[in-house]
């Protein structure tokens, strides 16, 4: 059986069930409009853009400044990201796995996910 519902916006995995005209996500609880998801989704396609959201559903941009909201280990590096570390002049892109925000930290140039960033 397929899975229909869509990804949780919070954590991005596809643990999802529908109840009641919500998504709720079993892996961290979120709760959200399921109607409302969808229709965002449909008027950005139609539009010809992608949305890139932060971890509160706020919109982001090229060259906004944004916080980590999680400690991020950084492979190869050896190295951690910590929580609280500001961001700026970030670059949206089409990356790998889910990895849509390009910037430049401490480690070098990096390929970050916009789930794991709140804007500043």
């Amino acid at each position: 059986m397929p899975h229909t519902t869509p990804a949780c916006p919070q954590c991005g995995l596809e643990n999802t069930y529908p109840d009641a005209g919500l998504i709720i996500c079993l892996d961290c609880g979120h709760e959200g409009p399921q109607a409302a998801d969808a229709a965002q989704s449909d008027d950005a396609s139609e539009a010809g853009e992608r949305m890139v959201r932060d971890a509160n559903g706020n919109p982001l941009a090229d060259g906004d400044a944004v916080i980590l909201v999680k400690d991020l280990k950084v492979k190869g590096a050896g190295a951690t990201l910590k929580k609280g570390t500001k961001i700026k002049g970030i670059r949206l892109v089409d990356g790998a796995d889910g990895h849509n925000v390009d910037c430049r930290t401490d480690l070098g140039s990096l390929l970050l996910k916009s789930e794991f960033l709140k804007k500043a």
